[in-house]
């Protein structure tokens, strides 16, 4: 340009250079073909508390009375970045003379020249000796969580396990048969919250939980307190996958456990029928659905037309609503199957419903049918699609 300096001589570009080596935080080496310091920035200097004198011209394992004299580091810079013209992130542990022990970042790129067959190394250092530390500090801190945790958990297991056993005992000393039923009903509660942390248990804080081995443990457990040898009813599981959070499972589970006692408390009145009660996962997309079904004697006979409806109702309906889930129940003969649906879709006309029919073989959001949304209702009041749960 005419009336300006150029700005492209190599005493000016040599400065340019200097400045922004020196301006970096970071410590760094130029070296040449035989690993000798070319140039060192000031960073370096200031962390390795040497002399200019004592660096420039230097081969880089001489630095500071041999600091730098690493085996694995010679191997990096004498074989591999030769021969690949890059090293990445390479991480030494190191007790240096002055500033005592640091674990220093390495990187390293060869810079070709063009027209030349001269090269030069470009050798940045960070020190993270800090960052690894509190890394450590923050493992630490995460496994002393993970064992307190655990004792908790053990110690909430052994709590609930002598609730329960004192409320067996109560209930067997009690004088009125409805204080019996009221405590056996709180025993089979209380096992049920244990049974869920049973199957919580062991699984890794804030890992997606799989609820097809989640509810199918949880089920074997629930089969075998609840139903053994003597009656002539199984309990299945169908779960097409799906995972949910620690929260969403322990509700999930506490429904399935009060549908499931309901089921076995009020549906096979007659011991010599062939009981079945299938407890389904669906999942499409985003919405899933929970139900339980029972092949027993339906809801009309079981709720005998006038019993309002019981502890178990106000649960299920605050666990749904908790998963932003509403609650549908139908009827027929034989069998009463409770579903917990959480849809989006449900928001949608009828006609987009049964065009979307986001749900399998064990349910479908039916757009004809009209069901109070029962799980959302902020006080428990009777609803008529809602076997009563005691």
């Amino acid at each position: 340009m005419p009336g300006n300096r150029s700005f492209i001589g190599i005493e000016d570009g040599r400065l340019l250079a200097q400045a922004i080596f020196d301006t970096v935080r970071e410590p760094l080496l130029v070296l040449d073909k035989d690993l000798r310091v070319v140039v060192a920035s000031r960073s370096f200097y200031r962390m390795f508390q040497v002399s200019r004198d004592d660096t420039q011209g230097r081969l880089v394992y001489a630095l500071g009375d041999g600091q730098w004299n690493i085996p694995a580091l010679r191997l990096q810079l004498e074989s591999i970045v030769p021969e690949h013209g890059v090293m990445e992130a390479y991480e030494v542990e190191h007790e240096f003379p002055v500033i005592g022990p640091r674990t220093m970042l390495l990187n390293a790129r060869k810079v070709f020249y063009e027209g030349n067959s001269h090269t030069t190394l470009l050798l940045a250092i960070e020190d993270i000796t800090e960052r690894r530390a509190r890394e450590r500090e923050m493992k630490d801190l995460l496994e002393l969580k993970e064992v307190l945790l655990h004792e908790m958990q053990h110690r909430v297991a052994n709590s609930l396990q002598i609730i329960a056993s004192i409320l067996l005992l109560k209930a067997r000393t009690a004088q009125s048969e409805e204080t019996r039923r009221y405590l056996r009903d709180a025993h089979q509660r209380v096992l049920s919250v244990g049974s869920v942390q049973e199957q919580l248990h062991g699984l890794g804080v804030g890992q997606p939980i799989e609820m097809a081995s989640y509810l199918t443990r949880l089920c074997e457990t629930l089969s075998a307190s609840l139903i053994g040898e003597a009656r002539s009813i199984s309990l299945k599981v169908s779960v097409e996958g799906g995972t949910a959070t620690s929260s969403q499972a322990v509700s999930v589970g506490l429904i399935v456990t009060e549908l499931v006692i309901n089921s076995l408390k009020h549906a096979f009145l007659d011991d010599k029928r062939q009981g079945q009660v299938v407890v389904a996962y669906e999942i499409a997309g985003p919405n899933w659905m929970l139900s339980v079904s029972d092949n027993g004697i339906g809801k009309a006979d079981r709720n005998g037309g006038g019993i309002e409806p019981g502890l178990g109702t106000s649960i299920v309906k605050a666990l749904a609503q908790q998963l932003d889930a509403r609650v549908e129940v139908t009827s027929g003969s034989p069998g009463t199957t409770v579903s917990i649906i959480h849809a989006p879709l449900a928001t949608l006309s009828p006609l987009q419903l049964e065009t979307q029919k986001p749900f399998g073989r064990f349910g479908r959001l039916q757009a004809e049918r009209t069901v109070e949304p029962i799980a959302r209702a902020a006080t428990p009041s009777r609803s008529p699609d809602m076997p009563s749960l005691t």
